[in-house]
């Protein structure tokens, strides 16, 4: 009776504690970090990632899913992503969900782990400049030893991850046509141990890493954060910049402040917004380019010129300094002055009559002769006719025809005083005379 007894309070706590085994699995598991690795690759996507992995390093979190779909982007912007995903305590899960492409591919390979669905794909990652063309030979090589340093960090073949970057590497058996780069599709991506399994979606990823219990954090760039990845993009700063540019010179030249002024200001503000946001420019920056446009309007008032070109100076500098790349930023200045200079002569030429704000920019009295303006007296009614020098003609000095003192010039020979004159060319006031002997008695 006592052993029967025993047996079922042992049965009871056995079945107790089975059913309390999810619960408290449940409450031991931590948080899984899932932050979205979409669009291009630039500054404002590394400001965003910077956070999200600070904030997943502070909560602890078991693992971050870096949900990858990009068509790649900025080799300067993914050097530094690459180092945030490298230096994270906090254990990374690449899960690309449609595409990683180019810098998306290198990203990919940064990351602990990866796994893909049925129909991404990883690869195509050559470096290409700003033109769309292959970067030169030193560029390229420097990428290429990049791919393959961050396969070989995470124990892949390096020359999988040569031949995305390389098409002049061969892997016939991954690649459809010779000479292009290798591009992996997921079935291809887990037979090379590229990728460690091929899921549907981010639950089937979460069961696969025995997170099924796990709270999901799903961390979305902020309005600001989005505002700043659109107005980093190097086409957008080189907008901005030309639309500043515009502004500012077409307000420097009319009195007051207008909406020329209005809108250059606000160009001006939004590059700036961006780039702090996205942590590439600090307020010195800012304060640069105020001190410098103070200059610039003082030179206004003080004269010389030496005060704007300082302010011109400061502004260039302060722009030059807010972004990542100097060498970037200062094609961007370059282009967008050129393209300040061609917009306002089109603006002015075939805009300015319409526009009321140019009427304080362009002059457009005009002195006609319908109005009664003449530039100067054609006296053709002097010619032949006879007159005395006053003074001598060295050639030029003064005559006198009839009761009238003329200013004139001899055609060439020196003519004493008190002697006679003939006009014998008038070129509108230039009145032209010759010696003669008519007239004397």
């Amino acid at each position: 009776m006592t052993k029967t007894r025993t047996f079922s309070w042992i049965l009871l706590c056995m079945i107790s504690f089975s059913l309390l085994l999810p619960s408290l699995s449940v409450v031991a598991s931590g948080k899984v970090y899932h932050v979205p690795l979409e669009n291009e690759v630039e500054d404002g996507l590394k400001a965003f990632l910077e956070r999200a992995f600070t904030e997943a390093e502070e909560q602890k979190a078991e693992r971050i899913i870096l949900e990858i779909h990009t068509p790649g982007g900025y080799v300067t912007s993914a050097y530094e992503i690459a180092k945030i995903i490298e230096n994270s305590p906090v254990k990374v899960v690449a899960f690309i969900n449609s595409k990683a492409l180019s810098a998306g591919a290198y990203l990919a390979l940064h990351a602990d782990e990866i796994y893909m669905v049925p129909t991404a794909t990883i690869g195509a990652a050559a470096i290409i400049d700003s033109a769309g063309n292959a970067a030169d030979e030193k560029r390229n090589s420097s990428w290429i030893g990049e791919m393959v340093a961050a396969a070989e960090s995470k124990g892949k073949d390096p020359i999988y991850a040569q031949a995305m970057a390389d098409k002049t590497v061969e892997v016939p058996k991954y690649r459809a046509t010779e000479g292009k780069l290798l591009t992996l599709s997921a079935a291809e991506a887990l037979e090379v141990k590229y990728s460690k399994g091929t899921v549907s979606n981010l639950d089937e990823l979460l069961e696969k890493l025995d997170l099924t219990g796990s709270e999901v954090v799903s961390v979305e760039p902020t309005f600001a954060e989005k505002l700043a990845r659109f107005i980093t993009n190097p086409i957008v700063v080189t907008l901005l910049l030309s639309i500043g540019c515009l502004g500012l010179v077409l307000e420097l030249f009319s009195p007051g402040f207008g909406f020329p002024g209005l809108i250059g200001l606000s160009s001006f503000g939004l590059f700036f917004f961006g780039h702090t946001v996205a942590g590439l420019a600090g307020y010195e920056s800012v304060l640069l380019f105020v001190i410098g446009l103070a200059l610039l309007v003082a030179e206004l008032f003080v004269p010389g010129g030496i005060v704007g070109v300082i302010g011109g100076a400061l502004m260039v500098i302060s722009i030059l300094f807010a972004g990542e790349s100097v060498v970037h930023m200062a094609y961007s200045i370059l282009i967008a002055v050129f393209i300040g200079i061609i917009g306002m002569v089109i603006v002015m030429k075939f805009f300015g009559k319409n526009l009321h704000f140019f009427n304080k920019l362009i002059l457009r009295d005009a002195t006609t002769t319908e109005e009664g303006y003449v530039s100067n007296v054609n006296r053709i009614d002097l010619l032949g006719k006879i007159g005395d020098t006053i003074t001598p003609l060295r050639p030029a000095g003064t005559i006198i025809v009839g009761n009238e003192r003329i200013d004139a010039v001899s055609e060439g020979s020196y003519v004493e005083a008190n002697r006679k004159v003939e006009v014998i060319q008038v070129e509108g006031s230039r009145i032209i005379v010759r010696e003669t002997k008519k007239g004397v008695d």
